[in-house]
């Protein structure tokens, strides 16, 4: 049987892909990207915000007409939008033979065994992760599950269930297994990293811990943290980060608003003052940090005063990148009771402002950089005999969320060396033109995408929690 995932929503979606396909491996399934060639097409949805629902439902359709006009025999809805909106979902997609919220995952085997669609006798098990990207150097790792935070416009409590770590010993593991399949650089993720090892009592187990630990136990050359919320942002951990060059110098820090009676009615703890505070003590502390947030505009409530604030806070604090959305109300949550009393066409020229003086922002940032040498990874190489510009990204360019660095010469060079390079220009407001310095370390032959080599796991230990 041939499977084939679609992965929509955050990179913690990515990881529950690709264990889903190493458990499908594991009873003989082959992953494709075609889904046309498909037998069995599952869609992983997300159920954040409106955008993120209309594009998993326009996903599940076009899965539902691949079934219908081709060969695919069932279409497997999961995830996060399943575990919210089910009852409506199954009125309105017949076509879709199978639904399972995030929680029920462990049906997804059983449920296609039941169905005549894949083997009941498990093969040689392909390790607790099948790779299902294109850049087998590039790999996120979760190391919690749901979130105990309880911002008044967020559904990821209500789809993901309280907030529950993994096992240190469980995520180095995993760790260890990325590496042996060829990752230079893991992303850690949760919904708040700052949050690990707290309900872990008597362990002592903590985010500083936890990277401390991933440095000895592995040679994975970057270690970069995503979603950190700003309270979690500790001076060990700041220590940390300045002294050990193998974790990446980068901040994602989601602070939403800067007018504290939004945040007030977001139920955020940051307050205007603390998180000028904070970023001016993460600067004062990382030399050449970057620091990247979140913001809604249109929040209820919000007023043409409270987004001047937020305006002037972004003016002040100059981080490099933010990523902004309109506020859309979700069921359940305590904003969805507010009056949703912000205009769309007010929101929207909101956002337009607000992202056009980001531009202007991140233009000023990288422009600074210019003449500077900085370590980056290479992404891309062009095929032999083809030419082109090598893309890489630096310390300061998350993977597919902060653009890429085009690098000339090289030619040696292979997806996943750790190279240093001069920045020599800014290219459309948004990446960087670079030239090679030294080649600082070649990365080592590594396990073919979705290779069926079979790695070491004893059991699924804490990730089911």
């Amino acid at each position: 049987m041939k499977v084939a995932v679609i992965t929509l929503g955050c990179d913690k979606n990515t990881v529950d892909t690709e264990r889903y396909l190493a458990e499908l491996a594991d009873r003989g399934a082959e992953p494709t990207e075609n889904a046309s060639d498909a037998d069995v097409i599952l869609v992983n949805t997300c159920g954040f915000i409106d955008a993120a629902k209309k594009e998993s439902i326009d996903a599940i359709v076009h899965a539902g007409m691949l079934k219908r006009d081709g060969q695919a025999q069932a279409v497997v809805a999961v995830g996060c939008m399943v575990e919210r909106h089910r009852a409506e979902l199954q009125e309105a997609l017949p076509e879709v033979d199978l639904f399972l919220g995030s929680s029920e995952m462990d049906r997804l085997v059983p449920e296609l065994i039941d169905r005549g669609l894949i083997d009941a006798a498990p093969v040689a098990h392909p390790g607790v992760r099948v790779f299902s990207g294109d850049m087998p150097h590039v790999r996120y790792l979760k190391v919690s599950e749901g979130c105990d935070h309880g911002c008044a416009f967020c559904a990821i409590p209500l789809m993901r269930g309280k907030h529950r770590s993994f096992t240190l010993d469980d995520i180095v593991r995993e760790a260890q297994l990325l590496e042996a399949q060829g990752a230079r650089e893991i992303n850690l993720v949760a919904q708040d990293l700052a949050h690990y090892g707290r309900d872990l009592r008597g362990t002592g187990e903590s985010l500083p811990l936890l990277l401390e630990t991933l440095v000895r136990e592995t040679g994975i050359p970057w270690i970069r943290m995503l979603y950190l919320y700003s309270a979690g942002i500790t001076p060990r951990l700041l220590e940390l980060v300045a002294t050990q060059p193998r974790i990446v110098p980068y901040f994602d820090m989601p602070m939403q608003h800067g007018a504290d009676d939004v945040l007030k009615r977001m139920r955020r703890p940051e307050r205007n003052r603390t998180i000028r505070e904070k970023v001016q003590r993460i600067r004062d502390m990382v030399p050449d940090v970057a620091i990247r947030t979140t913001c809604i505009v249109g929040f209820p409530g919000e007023t043409d005063a409270d987004f001047a604030t937020l305006m002037e806070l972004l003016e002040d604090i100059q981080l490099d990148r933010v990523g902004a959305f309109t506020f859309s109300p979700q069921e359940g949550t305590a904003a969805h009771a507010l009056p949703d009393d912000v205009p769309e066409s007010v929101k929207l020229e909101r956002l337009e402002r607000l992202n056009e003086l980001q531009r202007m922002i991140t233009t000023d940032r990288l422009e600074s950089r210019i003449a500077r040498e900085v370590r980056a990874i290479v992404d891309r190489v062009p095929a032999a005999g083809q030419g082109g510009e090598i893309e890489t990204r630096t310390l300061w360019q998350a993977h597919d969320i902060d653009g890429i660095t085009r690098l000339a010469g090289g030619d040696a060079l292979a997806p996943g060396d750790i190279v240093d390079v001069r920045i020599d220009a800014v290219d459309d407001d948004y990446d960087m033109h670079a030239s090679l310095v030294r080649i600082v370390s070649r990365a080592a032959g590594s396990v073919p995408p979705r290779s069926r080599r079979n790695l070491p796991l004893a059991s699924i230990g804490s990730f089911g929690r």
